[in-house]
Formats: C-alpha cells, sequence, structure tokens
C-alpha cells in the first residue's frame, strides 16, 4: 500500500517510519538535531513550495510534508486497518 505526502510523493507503508507534527523541531534540541543531521547527509526532501507542516520519516529519506500530521496519520492508519 501507498500513502500520499503531498504534491507528487507517494511512498510505500512499509518505509514509514515515523510521522510529527513541524513543531516538535522547534520544541526538542534532539529532534532539531535529527532533522540537521539529515540535511547535512542530503537525506531531508521538501515537498512542493508549501509551508512544511509534518515531518515524515522513513527508511531512507526524512521528508518535510505540507500536509498535517493528524491527516497523514489517519491515512496511514486506514492501511493498517486494511
Amino acid at each position: 500500500m501507498y500513502i500520499h505526502l503531498g504534491g507528487e510523493k507517494i511512498i510505500r507503508s512499509s518505509e514509514l517510519i515515523a510521522i510529527f507534527d513541524i513543531s516538535i523541531e522547534k520544541s526538542s534540541k534532539i529532534s532539531k538535531q535529527f532533522v540537521v543531521h539529515a540535511q547535512e547527509s542530503k537525506l531531508l526532501e521538501r515537498i512542493g513550495e508549501e509551508e512544511a507542516k509534518s515531518i515524515v520519516v522513513t527508511k531512507n529519506i526524512v521528508y518535510y510534508s505540507p500536509i498535517s500530521s493528524s491527516t497523514l496519520k489517519k491515512r496511514a492508519k486506514i492501511l493498517l486497518e486494511i
């Protein structure tokens, strides 16, 4: 199954590790360090031109998604129930 992250980006649900609200980047020092490391390692991808609302962590890449974390979590939950 697949999850649409925004724009033209779709990932396999089996690749998904975590979905966070973008606010975690500002409120947690460890989260900020994680994102900075991903960016330095060229493993951070911004989806579209819109402001990021969530951070999606997969096995290989970290995405800034313009879709809210609650919407993405609902999409992932639907896949788990199938």
